[in-house]
């Protein structure tokens, strides 16, 4: 629906995840009936939740701990793990740096130059423990870095930037990334993002992407909507994402798996997401609050290291509690941040969605009251939702 944002302009409403709410219908199950499986680039997991490539999220124990559990961990090879042998010391002085001094010492830290024979060991050392081996890249290394992810053995390789395009323009003499090319290059499935819209959702599809991220500027750790001023509220780009995906279904016989990346908080957030449209999501925060994360209690966003023109920040998040408890549970703080992968199950039950695909068929309604009706005592006391 377009409303009229000036005499010459319209402007099309889009809503966050906060705005809607998942309505019960005539059936419901209990919640062991109930199978929440995802397919991504042929390998199935059970849990349908992929830690986000971020240095305070995911490192070589997690990435082995999150494919133990049912998950699955993306590494970041633009990050501290593919720049340092030892990244404990420089994980160190990122947690323990003031917050006026942090940006200046990020992009100190990350000046240091990616060494290729880290990329290779990183990925050996998680296939070596028998984990799902997933990395990331920006565009502008993926031809570089993702051969070098293959030959080790890696299992997926993720393409990510703010936003991704097939129609991407550079200047006369530069190099750019043919991405098509480069999905039918790599031994190993490819996933890309991010995006919002319907159109380059499918034109991704076409390229050959494996599974398309979804989200610009949701996270909790990233900037880029006040600083670039860009983005669509998850809720819109999920759905119009997932319309993506069925329609290159019914032209080709091909299912792409939709990713929302970002946004997501609590185990009703990931529901909502998942009713949206998505197949699985990507976390960050919620997976930093982990004991075993390597963040140290803090996150920040992929960007925050820019050496011009930074969008993303260093938050505290603490640590809440084991990752078992936050994915698994149980649960042992009343505020929707621990036991997710219960909370998706228990929604689904709810609901009477037996599966993922049913869940992307329950009736959603526009709620901005959802989050606080009936909370008064909550808010005021700053417990469970109100926190």
């Amino acid at each position: 629906m377009n409303v009229q944002l000036g005499r010459n302009r319209q402007a099309r409403r889009a809503y966050g995840l906060d705005e809607i709410a998942l309505v019960p219908g005539r059936r419901t199950l209990d919640p062991s009936l109930v199978d929440t499986h995802f397919t991504l680039g042929g390998i199935q997991r059970p849990i349908p939740i992929i830690a986000s490539a971020m240095d305070g999220v995911v490192d070589v124990r997690m990435a082995i701990l999150l494919s133990k559990l049912g998950a699955m961990g993306v590494l970041n090879l633009d990050g501290i793990q593919t720049r340092y042998a030892d990244p404990d010391e420089v994980l160190d002085q990122i947690a323990a740096v003031g917050k006026d001094e942090f940006v200046p010492l990020m992009q100190r830290l990350y000046s240091e130059p990616v060494k290729p024979e880290l990329i290779q060991e990183r990925i050996r050392q998680i296939k070596a423990a028998g984990a799902i081996a997933a990395a990331s890249c920006v565009p502008a290394h993926a031809a570089e870095y993702g051969p070098l992810v293959a030959e080790a053995g890696g299992d997926l390789f993720f393409v990510q930037a703010t936003v991704v395009s097939v129609h991407h323009k550079v200047p006369e003499g530069m190099q750019k990334l043919d991405l098509a090319a480069f999905c039918r290059s790599m031994p190993i499935p490819v996933v890309l993002g991010n995006c919002v819209t319907y159109d380059v959702a499918l034109e991704l599809m076409q390229a050959g992407a494996a599974g398309v991220l979804v989200g610009i500027g949701p996270g909790a750790a990233c900037t880029s909507r006040g600083v670039l001023g860009v983005g669509v509220p998850q809720a819109t780009a999920i759905a119009d994402c997932a319309a993506a995906r069925d329609q290159f279904l019914a032209e080709t016989g091909t299912y792409v798996p939709i990713i929302a990346d970002g946004g997501l908080v609590t185990g009703g957030d990931i529901c909502k997401a998942i009713a949206c449209g998505a197949d699985a999501v990507m976390i960050g925060s919620p997976l930093a609050r982990a004991q075993e994360a390597p963040g140290r209690g803090f996150h920040w966003g992929m960007a925050t290291p820019s050496p011009v023109l930074p969008r993303g920040t260093r938050i505290r998040v603490g640590s809440t509690g084991t990752l078992e408890e936050i994915l698994c549970g149980p649960a042992r703080l009343d505020d929707g941040t621990q036991n997710l992968w219960g909370a998706l199950r228990t929604s689904m039950a709810t609901l009477g969605a037996a599966n993922l695909k049913e869940m992307h068929q329950v009736e959603i309604c526009i709620a901005p009251s959802l989050l606080t009706e009936g909370k008064v005592y909550q808010k005021a006391q700053s417990l469970g939702m109100g926190k």
